[in-house]
């Protein structure tokens, strides 16, 4: 790849809002180049936007806080705090569990007593408890120090002599579900430990125990909640944004990338505006981007490629008001009250509506009285599903009556007399809104096949000045992995490019 002189790059444009666009917006900023930020919808945070309806606050997508440092380091990096944007408040208990009639467990914040609900559950098993997490615990560092954050552009990233030990130790080639049954017997036991993975893509029998380090960032690091709504997080970024100079324009979406030997130019949105630059960031859907953005003579993948790779799960989603408090409901409820593999096979390995699905239910105005109104209740159901199936209103009702009848015998109190608002999401919704390849809610699955430089990659081998970020590439789906991949391909441009010596004033043109 030629390396263009300084002064040659000064006009950076990044495509999508979300946390790995901004974020990757904001690192280039702070490298002194001059930045936009096209956004297709009309609000930022991509899947974290939010919503208001009948005096409710929703937040649309994610709902569990974990890994806080990830969020921390970001900030400290421009001289700031999360602290200065929302306040965290850990959840004690962290979630609760329904396995059956009078049949749940709360899991605590703490250490101790995490280990005392083991010893109560098997006794004799807080000395494996111990073992598994300090493993998790080395996974975590290991992770997050050493392969996270690489850019992945091929296997010599991880030739480091450091790295190619630590992954004997980090079991990339062992199973979860194996390595946990020669851990643990209990079964409940064994589907709250596996419970973490059951986003990354697939069952448990084909997630390499790397990922017990979920478990770490669960269990040890905690669950917490930013006071005001997932949305801060992004309001946050968004600050930062603004105090670097991004220049942020939503409702812009992105028809066409003008190319010209191997570079791209300039960029059209579908309201006609022309957008020249030097560098651009794909941090929107990067099957969408490329195989229907970029022309055919720059696209590095086929549609062929696309169609093999291996997807985390979609969801169904219900955003519900009630007209009073539900008793006995905590933050986060997860219903393993079903057949956990055999939901896990209808998602991953025999794609269908399931039959007798496990789901959660977040009730965020137990902790936080500011998003719903006095007195009332702010629901978010999530039931996890295969990509690609027929998303009908007629399905969405079933699965809400059948998550209704679910909760009511669990916590005796049918809630759909007091609903006085509600509001579905799901496969199409996806796809309208963030272009989701398939439909997916979660990106491309964590298979070893599809981890690290397996990745599609960072950076295209068919455009010198364009990068991708979020959660189809490097390192993963998720709030924490997308800010690291923006942060990745911001670091890997200003390694290419250097920082820029001069600015220019930014240009945009209407199409003829």
């Amino acid at each position: 790849m030629l390396k263009p002189t300084s002064t040659q790059i000064e006009q950076v444009t990044v495509v999508g809002a979300g946390f790995a666009g901004l974020s990757a917006a904001c690192h280039l900023a702070k490298a002194g180049y001059q930045v936009r930020l096209l956004e297709k919808n009309d609000q930022l945070g991509g899947r974290a936007r939010r919503f208001e309806a009948e005096g409710f606050t929703f937040d649309m997508g994610p709902s569990w806080y974990w890994m806080p440092e990830v969020f921390e380091e970001f900030f400290n990096e421009f001289g700031r705090t999360a602290s200065d944007f929302y306040e965290l408040k850990r959840l004690d208990p962290s979630y609760e569990i329904f396995f059956g009639d009078e049949d749940r467990i709360d899991v605590p914040a703490g250490r101790t007593a995490l280990f005392e609900l083991f010893e109560r559950l098997e006794p004799g098993s807080s000395k494996n408890l111990e073992k598994f997490l300090s493993e998790a615990e080395y996974k975590y560092k290991v992770g997050m120090s050493e392969f996270v954050q690489k850019p992945g552009h091929s296997i010599m990233d991880f030739a480091d002599l450091r790295v190619v030990r630590s992954a004997f130790k980090l079991q990339m080639l062992t199973d979860m579900a194996s390595y946990l049954r020669k851990l643990f017997k209990h079964p409940q036991l064994i589907q709250l430990l596996e419970f973490p993975v059951l986003f990354l893509g697939a069952t448990p029998a084909n997630t390499p125990a790397l990922y017990s380090l979920m478990n770490y960032a669960d269990l040890e690091l905690g669950t917490w909640y930013p006071m005001g709504g997932m949305h801060g997080i992004i309001e946050g970024m968004v600050s930062i944004a603004r105090e670097q100079g991004v220049e942020l324009i939503p409702g812009s979406a992105v028809r066409e990338v003008v190319t010209e030997r191997g570079s791209v130019r300039e960029v059209i949105t579908e309201n006609g505006l022309r957008y020249p630059t030097d560098i651009l960031v794909a941090g929107a859907d990067y099957h969408h981007f490329e195989q229907e953005v970029l022309s055919p003579k720059d696209r590095v993948y086929n549609e062929a490629y696309w169609q093999k790779r291996t997807m985390a799960p979609s969801s169904l989603l219900f955003y519900v008001g009630l007209d009073r408090k539900v008793p006995g409901l905590h933050h986060h409820t997860l219903f393993f009250d079903a057949d956990f593999n055999r939901h896990a096979n209808e998602i991953y390995e025999d794609p269908a509506w399931p039959e007798d699905p496990l789901f959660y239910v977040c009730a965020p105005s137990v902790t936080d009285p500011s998003v719903a109104p006095e007195g009332k209740e702010n629901l978010f159901f999530l039931l996890p599903l295969a990509w690609e199936l027929n998303d009908t209103d007629e399905k969405r009702e079933a699965y809400w009556n059948l998550m209704c009848e679910r909760l009511s015998v669990r916590i005796g109190f049918d809630i759909r007399p007091h609903v006085i608002y509600r509001r579905s999401y799901a496969h199409r919704d996806f796809k309208s809104d963030y272009n989701a390849f398939r439909g997916n809610a979660y990106g491309l699955a964590n298979t070893l096949m599809q981890t690290a430089f397996l990745k599609p990659k960072l950076r295209s081998k068919k455009l010198d000045n364009l990068w991708y970020a979020g959660q189809l590439t490097t390192p993963g789906p998720g709030m924490p992995p997308s800010i690291i991949s923006g942060e990745v391909a911001a670091r890997d441009i200003v390694k290419v490019f250097g920082k820029p010596t001069i600015t220019s004033t930014p240009s945009v043109q209407l199409t003829s």
